[in-house]
């Protein structure tokens, strides 16, 4: 208390200094309608000013539960989407799918805590672990496009194959020309990845579609893998040289959904039992 009236003794002559101009302002916006006029028009602007950055940020703020939320509406619109897929195929009008086969997919939204690009192969680390239902071989995609392969787990985290490993190959069709080929990334550039094994009598153009194929159990059919970039022809081959534009950019993948196939486990073990009696 005696440091606070020392210093009001001492700077009484700015104090007293302030308060006259407090009250000569006063006087001057009371007495003169020109000033208080611009002295409101002022005050006004700036406080307006003011709320406009306040809003700003708050909603800045706000923008991590905003991507949370629509993570997770999207989870839903997939998992119905793929749903009502599966129930009407392309196939004859007499083949219905029974609604197991329809709702096999399971969707989970998960967040990236980690995520390479620059390696030979990549890998990307998520949220959700096994206490969340996740396990290895289940497929992952993004709100654009096909992701990677869940590969390892513990309870609270789950690492990702990333497409952008010299190893992950996934079965895609492209759309126009019906034709079934495998995708695999050259270990080059990030935002491309080659489509092999189309036959060169195929008609592919720049720009056709690239999805996932009904030949795995992996992924649910018709998710995008790319688009087409350039097409040539190998050398002493008989199929093209295809590069895709990735449809997933990984450079921002902030959110992905892990796929769980719920029939795969059955469809698994009656393969290998037919492998096992060849």
């Amino acid at each position: 208390m005696g440091e606070l009236f020392d210093f009001i003794v001492r700077s009484r002559n700015f104090i007293l200094f302030v308060l006259l101009e407090v009250i000569c302002f006063y006087f001057i916006i009371n007495t003169s309608n020109y000033w208080s006029a611009t002295y409101f028009n002022t005050s006004n602007r700036y406080a307006a000013q003011m709320l406009a950055w306040s809003n700003a940020v708050g909603e800045y703020t706000q923008l991590r539960q905003v991507n949370a939320d629509l993570a997770t509406e999207n989870q839903r619109l997939n998992q119905e989407l793929t749903r009502l897929k599966q129930a009407q195929p392309a196939a004859p009008a007499q083949y219905k799918a029974d609604s197991l086969f329809a709702n096999r997919f399971k969707y989970t939204v998960a967040k990236v805590v980690n995520n390479t690009t620059q390696f030979a192969n990549n890998y990307i680390t998520i949220d959700k672990g096994t206490d969340d239902g996740i396990q290895p071989g289940m497929g992952v995609i993004s709100p654009t496009g096909i992701v990677g392969k869940v590969k390892i787990c513990n309870r609270h985290f789950s690492v990702i194959t990333s497409i952008l490993h010299s190893e992950f190959l996934v079965s895609s069709k492209l759309i126009k020309a019906n034709e079934i080929g495998t995708a695999r990334w050259d270990g080059v550039d990030p935002n491309l990845v080659k489509l092999r094994d189309i036959s060169r009598i195929k008609p592919v153009s720049k720009g056709d579609s690239v999805v996932t194929s009904e030949f795995n159990s992996t992924f649910p059919p018709g998710i995008l893998v790319g688009r087409v970039r350039s097409v040539g022809v190998e050398p002493n081959q008989t199929f093209h040289d295809i590069t895709l534009n990735l449809s997933t950019n990984f450079g921002n993948l902030a959110f992905v959904y892990v796929v769980q196939n719920l029939l795969r486990p059955e469809q698994e073990q009656l393969e290998k039992q037919l492998e096992a009696e060849k």
